[in-house]
């Protein structure tokens, strides 16, 4: 038993033995915000109001209500009541105080939670840090737009903002130092991340920054049309109607199982496209009297303005990004649809912003890089894995480490640890798509971070396999606690901060491999594309 007092009472968590070595402080379920119902559903968070006596927090909170976006038989669960948060740390009244990482986790901004089944902190917190993983809204809840002061947008940004507020104040009561913040993520977390390196709600919340395999650079992290989205879903729903007002209502007024997994198309490409694209996610804000806002204006321009002053960043992504792009896909129709149509080719943000002729010459332009005069099949199906890894994820991301280098340090990866971890694209419904060969999936990281309770797997600690998580494990905490990935040479490696001029990268795999131009050929062809045909969104000037 072990209690520890906050702004709104007392907790009382648990100490735990830790399987990888010593003992940690747990507390599970910490409300961060009043529960998001009834009237605030759709609003900012609410200060929560303090409790009397002392609060139980052994079990986690509920998670907001959601389906799982890849399980595709999996039923419903949650609450409307979500906001809660878990702290874990290894002591309670250290001298000095102790680094913190704050987690958020990815989802396609439609799923997800901080619960230990998928981030439990034995890996980290033996690492003398404190970890804290939170929830937010996810899906309509938490992004849902109409433009409006009722339902602006960004909900589950601002409940983000919350949970790092929140622990930038109580953070010392469980031993960690509220001036050493780290804020890192993966996926739809890792634009979350990104975003709030631009955020004025969340500047001076936290010191250093991991964006793991996402940044706001990418497509699917800025809303398309979200007011257009939102009347659709309303229309999807049975309740047809351009009164925004009387939209508003119908939302706020239905209920939460109807708001849950809702995919519309608004425009014909989006209807015949057979790659799912995340719908729901973060808007240019409208401003409303005194609101704050999460974020407003160009993603483009305010990173190009610069990022949060002396913000110190980790950015990179894993070897086989694009395999998540064709989990429940159709493969003989997206075969049909690459063959058939250059605007299959086209990367995102060009078809959004040009003229359909432009859109096909980008297209064909594209798939002659990739594929020459062949047709797209199953034989030459790595080189379709490439093209979609570059558009959701790769290309962006280097763009998004060449805009902030210049003035903050950043660091760049590649990830391509293969081991019996390896998990994920057998998840994701893709395991031997390729063949026979290691490959490293979206979310394939995770599992050398984070103790993920769910995987049907225990790492001898006396294994090549816990050799690999014990680098990268170091490598993130490291940088948590000096902003230095490699302060030292017990790596066996130097990382040294990415910049425009040399590229620099660590190649995190099997072995650590400094290097230089991560994917070059492809990024140097994608980055001639844009220049041709969208030069604002050729994000590096």
């Amino acid at each position: 038993m072990v209690q520890v007092e906050v702004t709104e009472g007392i907790l009382e968590g648990e100490t735990i033995n830790n399987p990888f070595g010593g003992t940690y402080h747990s507390f599970k379920g910490i409300p961060f915000a009043e529960p998001p119902v009834g009237d605030l559903r759709f609003k900012a968070p609410q200060p929560l109001k303090p409790w009397s006596g002392v609060r139980s927090a052994k079990e986690h909170g509920p998670i907001c209500y959601q389906k799982h976006m890849i399980i595709r038989d999996s039923k419903p669960e949650g609450s409307e009541d979500c906001l809660y948060l878990n702290v874990y740390t290894p002591d309670i009244e250290p001298l000095p105080l102790l680094p913190v990482m704050f987690y958020i986790h990815g989802g396609g901004f439609s799923c997800g939670s901080g619960n230990d089944d998928r981030y439990g902190p034995e890996l980290l917190v033996k690492e003398n840090v404190i970890l804290v993983t939170f929830n937010y809204r996810v899906d309509i809840l938490g992004f849902l737009c109409l433009d409006t002061e009722e339902i602006p947008g960004n909900a589950g940004m601002k409940d983000q903002v919350a949970a790092l507020r929140w622990v930038k104040k109580n953070i010392s009561n469980f031993g960690g130092d509220p001036d050493n913040i780290t804020i890192f993520g993966e996926s739809a977390g890792a634009g979350s991340v990104a975003y709030h390196l631009i955020s004025p709600m969340s500047k001076g919340l936290f010191k250093r920054a991991i964006a793991q395999s996402g940044s706001a650079t990418c497509y699917w992290a800025k809303s398309f049309e979200p007011r257009e989205r939102a009347i659709a879903l309303a229309r999807k729903l049975g309740f047809e109607s351009q009164d925004i007002d009387a939209i508003a209502f119908f939302f706020k007024s239905a209920p939460k199982e109807n708001l849950v997994q809702l995919r519309v198309p608004i425009t014909m490409s989006e209807k015949e496209k057979e790659i799912s694209d995340v719908q729901l996610t973060i808007v240019d804000e409208k401003a409303f009297g005194d609101n704050e806002r999460f974020f407003y204006g160009d993603v483009n321009d305010a990173l190009r303005k610069g990022i949060h002053e002396g913000v110190e960043v980790i950015t990179g992504y894993c070897e086989h990004e694009g395999l998540m792009g064709l989990c429940g896909v159709d493969m003989k129709k997206l075969f049909e649809h690459a063959n058939c149509y250059n605007e299959f080719f086209a990367p995102k943000d060009i078809v959004i912003n040009c003229p359909i002729r432009e859109v096909l010459d980008a297209g064909r332009k594209m798939k002659k890089f990739y594929f020459g005069k062949n047709k797209v099949s199953m034989e030459n199906l790595e080189q379709l894995v490439k093209f979609i890894g570059m558009n959701m994820f790769n290309y962006q991301i280097v763009q998004f480490a060449k805009m902030i280098c210049n003035k903050n340090k950043t660091y760049f990866y590649k990830f391509t640890c293969t081991s019996e971890l390896n998990l994920m694209s057998h998840v994701f419904g893709v395991g031997n798509i390729l063949g026979k060969k290691p490959v490293v999936c979206h979310a394939d990281d995770l599992p050398y971070i984070f103790n993920m309770k769910i995987l049907p797997i225990k790492v001898d600690q006396n294994s090549e396999t816990y050799k690999l998580i014990n680098n990268v494990v170091k490598l993130w905490t490291n940088f948590a606690k000096f902003g230095n990935p490699t302060p030292d040479d017990s790596l066996g490696v130097h990382w040294s901060p990415y910049s425009t001029s040399e590229e620099q990268y660590l190649d995190i795999g099997n072995e650590l491999i400094f290097s230089s131009s991560p994917d070059e050929e492809q990024v140097e062809f994608w980055q001639m594309l844009f220049k041709e045909y969208c030069p604002h969104y050729f994000f590096y000037k």
